[in-house]
């Protein structure tokens, strides 16, 4: 089954991950935290998956610096809903719901997880009431 083409390889998604620590890196940084055994070969690696990654505009590149210097254009949490959802459209009929109900049910949840979630549902009960 072809990816759409805003999915996120996992080896696109580990680029991302230190884009998101470091806010910015260059190709040199990259390749020196994810591959420490750096080589031509794993450098040209990462250059190609910044170029896959500046074309699905989930970096940016500062081109008025030597070396180039990239950061994540793409929020982790804007990631983390799109995946989800792509989950739930595959899994769930688009549906939400099952999803979350059969994580937590097989996970579960700590108190401080339970707490933050019922919070969240405060919130969301709150703006409902305001509109």
């Amino acid at each position: 089954m072809a990816r759409t083409p805003q999915d996120v390889t996992d080896a696109e998604l580990s680029i991302l991950q230190v884009l998101w620590e470091q806010q910015t890196a260059t190709v040199r940084d990259l390749v020196g935290r994810l591959y420490p055994e750096a080589s031509l070969s794993l450098t040209a690696t990462v250059q190609k998956l910044l170029e896959r990654l500046e074309a699905k505009h989930c970096v940016t590149r500062n081109r008025t610096t030597w070396p180039h210097q990239f950061s994540a254009a793409i929020e982790r949490d804007e990631l983390i809903v799109r995946r989800l959802q792509n989950t739930a459209d595959k899994l769930c009929a688009g549906e939400i719901h099952p999803l979350l109900t059969s994580l937590v049910k097989a996970r579960g949840l700590t108190a401080e997880e339970r707490q933050s979630l019922r919070g969240l549902l405060d919130e969301l009960d709150q703006g409902k009431k305001k509109k």
